[in-house]
């Protein structure tokens, strides 16, 4: 296990120095490459790292480098490498942050996180926040209810 996720991180990591160089939309041999990703089902088991290798050498190539400098196109969000490193330890975590009872640190970390922009901002202290998916959630989730 613990190769495998070496080698999942020095590929993030090669991807990630590359963005400089990269260009911001995939060329058309990275749209070409993810073919190889439309196969049948295994019959069985598939080596871990082989389909980690697959993943890389053919999604990589057709990503749009919005993590780079010179992608000005959507407002994706930021991949700090703080930020990236504490998603890989949440996703090794695998806990449930909206039950206490099930993922106690998680769920205080969620309870705490939002005083910092509170405070920030300026805004009462009795402000609640929470975390949601994506852009649109967020959206959805601040809309006022209708009286």
């Amino acid at each position: 296990m613990s190769s495998l996720l070496m080698d999942a991180a020095r590929r993030a990591i090669r991807y990630l120095e590359s963005l400089d160089e990269r260009p911001v939309a995939p060329r058309a041999a990275g749209i070409a490459a993810l073919e190889r990703l439309d196969e049948p089902l295994p019959a069985g088991p598939t080596d871990s790292e082989e389909t980690l290798a697959l993943l890389d050498e053919c999604v990589s190539p057709a990503t749009m480098a919005m993590a780079g400098p010179r992608f000005f196109g959507f407002v994706i969000g930021g991949s700090l490498p703080v930020a990236l490193a504490a998603n890989w330890l949440a996703g090794a975590w695998d806990q449930n942050a909206a039950l206490a009872a099930a993922g106690p640190g998680v769920a205080r970390l969620v309870k705490i996180a939002p005083r910092g922009p509170v405070e920030v901002l300026g805004l009462p202290p009795t402000t609640g926040g929470g975390f949601v998916t994506g852009a649109t959630s967020a959206k959805l989730t601040a809309l006022p209810p209708r009286a």
